[in-house]
């Protein structure tokens, strides 16, 4: 799906989970060009679909991170020893890009991974993210791919990041996510990289594939909407495909990445973990499932081992 139109969906998805309410559903719907009379009946297609118990709610919900840990215990991959990433700003191809970097103990770098994330933009969770992988051996980086905006903590109101993010060229976004592999290139020389994403960011991994990227050595999309018509046989990397089972919408992809894959003769897999949606692995949203996260982490890190620092 083109990645404007899976923005809305992320809309209309998030009202009929009750995480939006419909006046809020149907100003984010605006800004991202649709007029009031076609996201009225989308969001009414939408709410008359949902299955029983999922009625949309009218309480506007926060988009703060919760203040309480999150259930089911630390999320995977933090722990004693575990930073946060710290800021870094690096060059882009049209000026200054910012992002979320994490080195690995000194003399001990597994591999690269390059990290993009959701609609939300560099939120905290990303920064938390990096280190995480940082802990576990990887130099991981996360570009702030709304930069040009001054960053995503320059943008007051939760609506402007999926917004600046569906008016942005696809080629534009593609050219910052690569001079975040040249920029990883300098600060893990020597290793092979690979891609991590999620939502959002899980859809920029595929479009990284579509376009060739060869220097990815493996890839680890996270429930990403599919191009409309992938081809990934420029590609290198071994890739795993995660998703949730009860993620209907960008499930119903699932078969047409499975086709260009076998295709292009990838090595990959697909995983789709039972009980969990969209997003489960964000332990700062109200979709979080943390056996399924704990899950997806260890078969991350197994895929990251197979693929960047074997042979």
């Amino acid at each position: 799906m083109a990645l404007r139109d899976y923005l809305v969906g992320e809309v209309a998805e998030d009202f009929v989970d009750g995480l939006l309410s419909r006046r809020e559903a149907l100003r984010r719907l605006g800004l991202l060009g649709l007029g009031a009379s076609s996201a009225g009946l989308l969001l009414a297609a939408c709410a008359s679909t949902a299955p029983s118990g999922t009625a949309p709610s009218n309480a506007t919900p926060s988009n703060a991170a919760p203040s309480t840990a999150p259930p089911g215990g630390e999320p995977p991959g933090r722990g004693p020893g575990v930073s946060r990433g710290s800021e870094v700003r690096f060059a882009g191809p049209a000026g200054e890009l910012r992002g979320a970097w994490a080195a690995p103990a000194a003399g001990q770098a597994k591999g690269a991974l390059l990290v993009v994330h959701e609609n939300r933009g560099l939120t905290d969770h990303f920064y938390d993210l990096v280190g995480r992988f940082a802990g576990v051996g990887y130099g991981a980086l996360c570009v702030d791919l709304l930069s040009a905006q001054g960053g995503t903590a320059a943008l007051v109101d939760p609506a402007q990041a999926p917004t600046a993010l569906a008016n942005a060229p696809a080629a534009d976004l593609l050219a910052d996510l690569r001079a975040g592999l040249d920029e990883l290139g300098r600060r893990v020389p020597g290793t092979k990289v690979g891609a991590v994403g999620f939502c959002f960011g899980g859809g920029m991994v595929w479009q990284l594939l579509n376009a060739g990227e060869a220097r990815l050595a493996a890839a680890v999309p996270f429930y990403g909407p599919a191009p409309d018509n992938p081809n990934f046989t420029r590609a290198k990397a071994a890739v795993l495909a995660v998703y949730g089972a009860l993620d209907a919408r960008v499930d119903a992809t699932i078969p047409r990445v499975d086709a260009a894959l076998r295709a292009a003769g990838l090595h990959y897999q697909v995983r789709v973990f039972d009980g969990a949606d969209h997003a489960f692995f964000n332990d700062t949203g109200q979709r979080y499932q943390p056996d399924a996260a704990r899950a997806a982490w260890s078969a991350t890190l197994d895929w990251f081992g197979t693929y960047l620092t074997a042979g």
